[in-house]
């Protein structure tokens, strides 16, 4: 009798496992966000990059059933059937996007689960932290048959603590899922590939019981180029004490007093400054007790007013184009031979600014730009159609701005965050856009705050309320293409009279490669030159306009688009999707940024 009851509390078990539609609800208690990062610059990592077993979940079945807890036998010891092997999956590369490992997962939206074992061996460390480039979208973390937390957010990095739970031998389980939903950011509505999976590098990080958990470094605006900000947070129980900063190069040897595991010091220093002509960099170190970290960091000052943009003191023009994180081969799993390659190609069209659309690109893009000298625009999805009178929307939406800058605010290439793109000018939308430029400005008050605005087209004229909290106000505007009279344009500049620099974030036109036609014929390289003419003569002449970034660098896939000219593609670039065939705008735009001194 014991034993048929036992069965039978299997078997209920089971069944509310399959009739259980509240399931997700315990996974909402341990969510990982900007509060668990650690910096990891200059540290030793241990990839767990390779080869993980990976199987889609469309049914969602590994969270409803607990698959994670390896239950194989009921309570007398009897073997149990399941609907898992996970030794037995197939294996995918980690970081790679799904969609781009096999023809059967490239439009698959849904859950997802890796996993992989590993061996551990303390090697006199007091904390371990596991850490995710990226996983697009909602990601689950499972280690050693424990849940350890969610993370919210497609494009940035998130640290889970593992302190006391690793084995000598380990199984992580991993669920990802990437399905589109209205409350999150972005929405259901984008107009670029849903990419799956993780995509960027899973990492183990071995650290001391009290450690350096975060640090920026920043000339400090408006002091003439002669002092430096330091910020330290320690972490740990010895956090009174003494840290060490070290620059070199600048004979720089400071000793900082932390308080409670807090530091924020003004120091005298003249660094040579970092700019595109001589992006200059330092080896900055700094460490606390046994612990220590380095990074090469750039010097500059980027502020702005009614008249311009201004780069160390000197005026600027933001001779730009943007760029989507995607390749053919790879997605969003960008190497860094194609990021080189995105910059020199932009370089090759006298530009000195790049705007990364609509998500944080991956954190390499940056380390490059420093080196290579160009300048970024950093941006979070708050995109189409946001819920923004969501609570948790917002607070998701924060959440990534606060990740992104935690983790870039120490490049000099980035110059401006920007809280959103192309949204409609509501009291909800103000409300929530405002108060993430207020948080931009609150983390980072060295830089640039933006967003892409759209122009008002019931008056023909720059009019946006958000505009009143940024820096500068972007503008996407597609005069002779999605509003086909260009006089129009002509009219919203001699209407509008900014008080804040503009900079034109997208104008452009779709055009096939190789398809030739009349300036009429929609889609042809003749019709997309004839837009940039009219666009590079006009924008030329506007004098509160001090940037221009038009859209796009190449072709990048988006389901959403499906003619015969589109086919699965934005055909807006200036280039093929692949990079190797150049349309003829790209040498309009190289020509309007060389004649820009």
């Amino acid at each position: 009798m014991d034993r048929v009851k036992s069965d039978m509390k299997n078997v209920g078990n089971f069944a509310q496992n399959i009739h259980d539609e509240d399931y997700e609800i315990p996974y909402l208690s341990k969510m990982i966000t900007a509060c668990d990062m650690i910096i990891d610059t200059g540290r030793e990592k241990e990839s767990l990059n390779g080869y993980w077993n990976f199987q889609i979940d469309q049914y969602d079945t590994c969270l409803r059933s607990k698959w994670y807890e390896e239950k194989y036998k009921n309570d007398n010891g009897m073997y149990l059937p399941v609907d898992y092997d996970f030794d037995r999956w197939r294996t995918i590369k980690v970081p790679s996007c799904w969609n781009t490992q096999d023809e059967c997962f490239y439009y698959y939206e849904g859950p997802a689960v890796y996993t992989r074992t590993f061996r551990y061996v303390n090697k006199g460390e007091k904390r371990v932290f596991i850490r995710f480039g990226a996983a697009n979208y909602e990601t689950k973390v499972f280690l050693n048959k424990k849940y350890i937390g969610m993370h919210r957010g497609g494009s940035t990095p998130f640290y889970v603590e593992v302190t006391g739970l690793l084995e000598e031998n380990n199984r992580l389980l991993v669920v990802v899922d990437n399905t589109r939903k209205k409350e999150a950011v972005p929405a259901r509505n984008t107009d670029w590939f849903n990419y799956g999976g993780i995509y960027r590098d899973v990492e183990l990080i071995r650290l001391p019981e009290t450690f350096i958990k975060d640090f920026y470094i920043s000339l400090v605006p408006g002091s003439g180029f002669k002092k430096i900000r330091v910020v330290l947070e320690i972490d740990g129980p010895e956090n009174n004490g003494k840290a060490k900063l070290e620059i070199p190069k600048l004979n720089l040897y400071k000793e900082i007093e932390c308080v409670n595991g807090k530091a924020d010091v003004v120091i005298s220093a003249e660094p040579e400054l970092w700019s595109p002509d001589k992006p200059r960099l330092y080896d900055v170190r700094i460490s606390y007790l046994s612990d220590t970290i380095s990074d090469r960091i750039g010097f500059r000052e980027i502020r702005a007013d009614r008249n311009g943009i201004y780069l160390n003191g000197k005026r600027i023009f933001l001779k730009g184009v943007c760029a989507h994180e995607e390749s053919v081969l790879n997605g969003k799993g960008v190497t860094d031979e194609e990021i080189i390659e995105n910059f020199s190609l932009a370089k090759e069209m006298n530009c000195n600014f790049m705007r990364l659309a609509h998500y944080p690109h991956t954190e390499r893009a940056a380390r490059i730009a420093d080196k290579m000298g160009i300048l970024l625009w950093e941006e979070i999805p708050v995109y189409w159609a946001i819920d923004f009178s969501n609570p948790e929307t917002y607070k998701n939406a924060e959440n990534q701005l606060t990740e992104l800058i935690k983790r870039d605010r120490n490049r000099a290439s980035v110059i401006v965050w920007s809280v959103g793109n192309e949204n409609a000018d509501t009291d909800e939308r103000l409300h929530f856009m405002s108060s993430l430029a207020k948080k931009a400005k609150e983390l980072d008050p060295s830089r640039l705050v933006s967003a892409a605005c759209l122009v008002d087209h019931s008056e023909l004229r720059i009019k946006d309320r958000l505009a009143d909290y940024l820096d500068i106000i972007g503008i996407n505007e597609y005069y002779g293409w999605y509003a086909p009279d260009f006089s129009e344009l002509i009219k919203v500049f001699n209407n509008s009279s900014p008080q804040k620099p503009v900079v034109i974030t997208e104008f452009g036109a779709d055009a096939l490669k190789g398809a030739r036609g009349t300036v009429d014929d929609l889609g042809t390289e003749d019709c997309q030159l004839n837009v940039y003419k009219m666009q590079t003569e006009t924008l030329g002449k506007i004098p509160y306009i001090h940037g221009t970034s038009p859209w796009i660098l190449y072709d990048f896939r988006c389901p959403r688009r499906t003619s015969a000219l589109q086919m699965e593609y934005n055909r807006k670039g200036l280039l093929s999707e692949d990079k190797s065939y150049k349309k003829p705008a790209f040498y309009i735009m190289k020509e309007f940024y060389a004649s820009i001194k």
